[in-house]
């Protein structure tokens, strides 16, 4: 059953007041263009070291191979980003076109259908162009192809009248540079999200995450919420999936890891193999940068760093509209999904346990209509199933970043637009939202600007 959980000392009669301190006691009273970047204030000395050797790792450009700087080479040989801080820059999300002052973040996820079940539910990756669309490549290597995004304006209106416009994105990939991908392709955009909090939401107990399932919907609420269950690299394990637009990771660890090899080639040893296909031959004989090019060491400083970053503190969290909204969101029904408390369990690291969070997910996947439906199955997850995402840190993004673009492709440019792309689940609580009155819709942005 999806369920609510209230802060501590608040009664489960009403909607909780909004809590300032997102991240319990990794929470930091930061806004502006760093407000992402912080480290947790209660890391000791050693772990703050830790922190900074990951913040090198995770924002300085990586080279081709072979170079002097040994411990940073092995770029490619076919890419998206040359650093992590690319497509998050300044640990925030990324953008779908050439706007603020980053590289792209936006990613184009290939599989083709597997109908044997061969690869345990994981997506089985295209036996030319691999699991995702590598629009880079080093010096005489040939880039596999080019996302092109365009966009038909979908107009709408209110229930006073007011008229909105909606982005409707088309994907076309052009430049393809061994051959058509094939009619049975299936692709799934994924825009690279902000960084924060994920040791926290790592740390929320299973039992907590999976007892606010209900797959069946046994309680009449609308809402189906249900975990996905991913293969996790370093064991072999099928776990919990938390991380990813439809929660296809298990661990920090696994996403780190899928993101040095997917999007810059970086090889480790969870996945020690480069991503060129047998089809790219100029691409397979390209030299590497070490057997694996990131050490464990390294990527577990990297992990380390991505644990441990800050969750900003909630802003103007006694204003009298922002305490409208939270109302609001409570009882439009956004809160059955966008959970709004849990208690961290015990980790290896002291300052991520036992503290009371505020996420606003419940990391389960949940359909989302026919409208954000990519049609990709993904392990458990649907063709139209996507997690929750974590609201904490989305008034902040346009700040960071210097650009907003919302929902798990860009799609949307306003709290308001990825709102009214809710369907499935939650299109009763969309159409509570476009039905309500003017000052009503305004608060609830008002609340969410200041998460």
């Amino acid at each position: 059953m999806s369920i609510v959980l209230f802060a501590p000392g608040c009664s489960a009669d009403g909607p909780p007041p909004p809590s300032g301190a997102l991240g319990g006691e990794t929470t930091r009273e930061v806004t502006g263009r760093n407000a992402f970047s912080f480290p947790a204030p209660t890391l000791t000395n050693d772990e703050r070291r830790e922190f900074e050797i990951g913040d090198s790792f995770f924002t300085q450009n990586w080279v081709t191979a072979p170079a002097s700087t040994d411990a940073r080479d092995g770029l490619g040989p076919t890419f998206n980003a040359q650093a992590c801080s690319s497509c998050h820059l300044r640990d925030g999300r990324g953008t779908p076109a050439s706007t603020g002052d980053g590289d792209l973040g936006l990613l184009l996820r290939f599989s083709v259908p597997d109908p044997a079940g061969e690869t345990g539910g994981a997506p089985d990756p295209h036996p030319v162009y691999g699991d995702q669309l590598q629009d880079r490549a080093n010096v005489g290597v040939p880039p596999e192809g080019e996302l092109v995004v365009s966009y038909t304006e979908v107009s709408g209106e209110y229930g006073d009248g007011t008229p909105y416009s909606l982005r409707a994105p088309t994907y076309t990939v052009e430049s393809l540079a061994f051959g058509p991908l094939g009619d049975d392709v299936m692709f799934s955009p994924r825009l690279a999200p902000q960084v924060i909090g994920m040791g926290l939401l790592e740390a929320i107990p299973e039992t907590d995450i999976v007892e606010a399932s209900d797959a069946d919907d046994r309680d009449g609420d609308g809402i189906s919420g249900r975990p996905n269950r991913v293969v996790e690299p370093r064991t072999g394990d099928v776990e919990l999936g938390r991380f990813g637009w439809k929660a296809n990771v298990a661990t920090v660890e696994a996403q780190s890891a899928g993101a040095f090899n997917g999007d810059v080639g970086i090889t480790s040893t969870l996945l020690p193999d480069a991503t060129c296909t047998p089809a790219q031959d100029v691409c397979a004989a390209e030299p590497n940068g070490g057997e694996p090019e990131v050490t464990d060491d390294r990527l577990g400083s990297v992990v380390f760093y991505s644990r441990t970053l800050a969750v900003p503190a909630m802003r103007d969290a006694s204003d009298a509209e922002v305490l409208d909204g939270a109302e609001a969101f409570e009882s439009f029904g956004c809160a059955a999904c966008h959970t709004t408390t849990f208690t961290t369990g015990d980790t290896d690291v002291a300052a991520l346990s036992s503290q009371v969070i505020h996420p606003y997910t419940d990391l389960l996947l949940h359909d989302m209509g026919d409208g954000l439906a990519d049609g990709r199955p993904d392990f458990e997850a649907s063709g139209s199933e996507w997690r929750t995402p974590p609201l904490w840190g989305i008034g902040l993004i346009e700040e960071v970043g210097g650009a907003r673009f919302l929902l798990h492709d860009g799609r949307a440019r306003s709290i308001e637009e990825a709102i009214l792309w809710h369907g499935g689940e939650a299109e009763t609580s969309r159409e509570a939202f476009r039905r309500a009155d003017a000052d009503v819709r305004a608060a609830i942005v008002a609340f969410l600007e200041a998460l």
